[in-house]
């Protein structure tokens, strides 16, 4: 039987406990076999802020199957901690996140910038700076920009881009990469 590393309970076992809070609901991806790379069966997503001080490591997905208060938390989390606002991050973000992160075998959990933002949020950041988008999926719950101490801006794009399921922003000066659920593209910030 399938040990999980990070509690010693089985597979099985931890099957049974989230059997009554787990949701059918995973969402279509038209390049499946590339994004799921790194997924596993059970998907984990690990991240401070250094803004809140909060950090959390949950299990969000297991056998093909969204925790529904585990996701509840990564939202809350994720929130904009200017305006104290949440708003349901999309699952396909959170999946890049993880994937990403298991590619890159870190163990360090990243460090979120930024998740959702609300618009006045945006705009506020907007007016400071010309690269923030008018229309930024941070709005939507689409984005997240995340740091590790441990790798650097090319290594988390380049496993980002492996996934090939959205968005991936280099940021070398503030040391960040952005990743997105949106169209599959990359640029320099």
């Amino acid at each position: 039987m399938t040990k999980c590393s990070t509690s010693g309970m089985t597979r099985r076992a931890l099957l049974g406990a989230f059997a009554a809070t787990a949701v059918a609901a995973a969402p279509s991806y038209s390049n499946a076999a590339g994004f799921l790379r790194g997924g596993g069966d059970i998907r984990r997503i690990r991240m401070y802020s250094g803004r809140t001080g909060e950090r959390i490591d949950m299990i969000y997905w297991v056998d093909g199957k969204y925790i529904k208060d585990a996701v509840k938390e990564v939202n809350h989390f994720m929130r904009d901690w200017r305006t104290d606002q949440a708003k349901s991050m999309d699952l396909r973000t959170i999946d890049i996140m993880a994937a990403s992160h298991n590619l890159l075998d870190a163990n360090e959990p990243y460090m979120l910038l930024s998740g959702y933002r609300s618009p006045q949020t945006n705009a506020m950041l907007r007016s400071k700076s010309r690269r923030v988008a008018r229309n930024s999926l941070h709005m939507q719950g689409q984005a997240a920009d995340l740091r590790l101490g441990s790798r650097s801006v090319s290594q988390m794009a380049k496993a980002a881009m492996s996934c090939r399921a959205g968005g991936v922003g280099q940021y070398y000066g503030s040391n960040f990469v952005h990743m997105d659920c949106g169209v599959v593209r990359s640029w320099r910030g």
